[in-house]
């Protein structure tokens, strides 16, 4: 499959399971051959996610004023956006070796990777009620409806990738939650210490 082929299915697959269409895992790779390839190619998403993360920043920054150090900030904050996406691969990786799920894991990196797209795509769209100055109950139902879509989006997909009990996709969830977290909050430090 070619690499533009992959990345179609890819989002198709994370696009068809927001909508809650569970068949879209079959659009990842037939063969389990296939399937490593479709995991090397999913890491596509961190480039395709960038300009949604550079646009929350910005609203961010918008809000809450450009921190005085902006240069240093968001070049801590884009070394957290890296950090995290490949400390959550590999921490998954791990995960899934040490419960005997190492054969799944593929499919899941790789639905996990093209789910972020959609994620990004909800916040950004969650965000334009701030941006076009609406009341801020508006705003923050957008923002709450998003996050609540992107954490059901990754559950499912850790679910029926990984073929696990509800438990234990939400704690991958809570895993790479509390991942992200960790993440700002050094940056976070680091640029006001």
């Amino acid at each position: 499959m070619s690499r533009a082929a992959g990345i179609g299915a890819g989002l198709q697959a994370a696009a068809m399971l927001a909508c809650g269409r569970r068949e879209g895992l079959a659009l990842l790779a037939a063969e389990p051959s296939d399937e490593l390839a479709a995991a090397q190619r999913s890491f596509w998403a961190v480039v395709l996610c960038l300009p949604a993360f550079v646009a929350l920043h910005l609203l961010d920054w918008a809000q809450s004023g450009v921190p005085a150090h902006a240069a240093i900030a968001f070049a801590w904050d884009l070394a957290s956006y890296a950090a995290g996406w490949a400390g959550f691969a590999l921490l998954s990786h791990m995960m899934a070796a040490r419960v005997g799920l190492l054969d799944r894991w593929p499919r899941f990196i790789a639905i996990w990777n093209w789910c972020n797209v959609i994620q990004y795509l909800m916040l950004v769209v969650a965000a334009l009620p701030t941006l076009l100055g609406l009341p801020d109950a508006v705003a923050q139902t957008a923002w709450l409806v998003a996050m609540g879509w992107a954490l059901w989006l990754e559950w499912t997909a850790a679910r029926l990738a990984l073929g696990i009990r509800p438990l234990a996709a939400a704690a991958l969830v809570g895993l790479d939650v509390t991942l992200g977290l960790m993440l700002v909050t050094l940056s976070a430090a680091y640029v006001a210490g």
